[in-house]
């Protein structure tokens, strides 16, 4: 006997229906299954076997195969356990054929028959909103696909209570659509823990306002990585649409928490020197999200930037201009969001004493040299701002005990001012920061005047940036505007723009 039971799978950040289709017949007693499973799914069936005999039903002693279509597709995880159980129950007369056509199962089994979470809910939910379709998940994944309001979900525990279900023995209501805006209240630094660095502060709050990238360069200790920290704090809040995108992805990725299913929170992703390209970047030969989408609309901070491996450093260069990673496959080319400020850090030469002023440098101009090389100049270009974090003087921590400074709420009041203003000027794009501005919008909306104008001609001769760093600074000075509530671009908002390229003066200092 034949029975088809309607599941899902996931190909990147989009879904496809996968039908699962069982037929039970005389003859030796096998069970097979086709369709590119993957070991995951091979494995799937013991599972079933335990799961089905453990929760009170026949496995029937005859050749099972399970097909999974489409057949060209490759399928990984143990999402269909559950689907392969009901379609060998249906096609043994155990459970009903009258509702199957009108649900999606999504779930894998224990050997005591429990339904246990799978990854990647909320995503196949999406993808079947436009179907009106009903889903039955593990009660673990309920909220997650309840956050799709035209998808009737049903949340159980175990096969008997799927199979009661469907044999209309037990009659439930579907989930109620629920969006839980509950923080997970996770413990992010406070920009007035910090002592001194009013520099980097406005660096980083210029960072936030406009989505610009901030290479912070200082000695160690200084505190470049609390600051990095500091910034997720001072981030403008997510809209709906932004929570549900990053959501999406740590769905996929297996990171959603189970208390919360819904992340409200900018992510912060500080990934060690030790990653690997693939994990940075995403990849596989079934790709998934790397890091650089992990922190998409939050920060990703790079510590001891020239520890990372050359390699996957310049990997960085086309995703943080384009906003997004492109991960081909011979089998399917997959696209991933990748939004996100990054924050480097590092010292200024191997010892990390470079212009200190308590402890002398022991490095050669030529170790230093090689030191700063390893960051090369296109990389190098994508960083908007670069700033010196200094060694915190005494006088500092005498002037923090007396009074703190600015806490990250008025910071961020100003950093939510000035993203108005972007969203009110580019209404009619598809860009959400000054950052994101082409050659076009650059003119139409960074026109300099006057003083501007002759600050700008002046810079142009004096130093060699490259093409990118002047359109950056142009960008950064509007940005500064924006946070001055100006709608011109002033002299004095293009001369703190300018003032932020404290690495590229370093390395012309030892150029030899």
């Amino acid at each position: 006997m034949l029975a088809v039971v309607n599941s899902c799978s996931i190909l990147g950040l989009e879904s496809y229906p996968v039908q699962v289709e069982v037929d039970v017949s005389s003859g030796l007693p096998a069970f097979d299954i086709v369709g590119l499973p993957d070991a995951s799914i091979r494995e799937s069936k013991e599972r079933v076997r335990a799961a089905i005999k453990n929760s009170g039903f026949d496995f029937p002693p005859k050749r099972v195969t399970i097909n999974l279509a489409p057949a060209e597709i490759k399928k990984e995880g143990p999402i269909y356990d559950m689907a392969i159980a009901v379609g060998v129950l249906a096609a043994t007369g155990q459970a009903s054929m009258s509702k199957l056509r009108d649900f999606f199962l999504l779930g894998q089994l224990s050997l005591s028959g429990e339904l246990r979470t799978v990854p990647g809910v909320l995503v196949m939910a999406s993808g079947l909103a436009d179907k009106k379709i009903k889903i039955i998940v593990p009660r673990d994944n309920g909220r997650e696909a309840a956050l799709v309001p035209e998808v009737e979900s049903y949340g159980l525990h175990n096969l008997k209570e799927v199979v009661e279900f469907l044999n209309s023995k037990e009659n439930l209501a579907p989930i109620e659509h629920s969006v839980p805006l509950i923080s997970r209240k996770d413990m992010r630094s406070d920009f007035a823990d910090i002592v001194g660095q009013s520099n980097a502060k406005r660096a980083l709050e210029i960072a936030a306002a406009g989505g610009h990238n901030v290479l912070l360069l200082g000695p160690p200790g200084s505190g470049k990585t609390m600051l990095s920290k500091a910034m997720v704090s001072i981030l403008p809040e997510m809209t709906l649409k932004d929570a549900l995108d990053v959501t999406k992805i740590y769905s996929v990725s297996g990171l959603l928490p189970r208390e919360n299913p819904l992340i409200i929170e900018r992510p912060f992703r500080a990934p060690h020197h030790s990653i690997s390209q693939a994990s940075l970047i995403g990849g596989g030969s079934i790709p998934k999200p790397g890091e650089i989408s992990l922190s998409n609309h939050g920060v990703l901070f790079l510590d001891e930037l020239t520890e990372y491996p050359k390699r996957v450093l310049e990997a960085l260069r086309q995703p943080l201009e384009d906003r997004e990673v492109l991960i081909s496959r011979v089998a399917a080319a997959v696209k991933f969001p990748a939004t996100f400020t990054l924050v480097g850090a590092l010292n200024p030469c191997p010892c990390g004493f470079l212009s200190d002023d308590l402890q002398n440098c022991i490095c050669t101009p030529m170790q230093i040299k090689k030191y700063l090389s390893k960051i090369s100049g296109p990389l190098l270009d994508r960083f908007d701002l670069q700033v010196q974090v200094p060694r915190v003087k005494k006088s500092e921590i005498t002037a923090y005990r007396a009074k703190k400074g600015e806490t990250s709420q008025e910071i961020k009041q100003r950093v939510e001012m000035a993203k108005q203003r972007q969203n009110e000027r580019f209404s009619e794009y598809d860009i959400a920061a000054n950052s994101e501005m082409n050659i076009k919008q650059i003119k139409k909306y960074c026109e300099l005047k006057n003083d501007a104008k002759d600050l700008y001609d002046m810079i142009y001769e004096k130093y060699s940036f490259s093409m990118r760093s002047y359109n950056n600074i142009i960008k950064l000075a509007r940005t500064i505007a924006d946070l001055n509530d100006s709608d011109e671009i002033k002299a004095e908002h293009l001369a703190e723009a300018i003032q932020y390229r404290d690495y590229d003066r370093l390395l012309k200092e030892y150029q030899f």
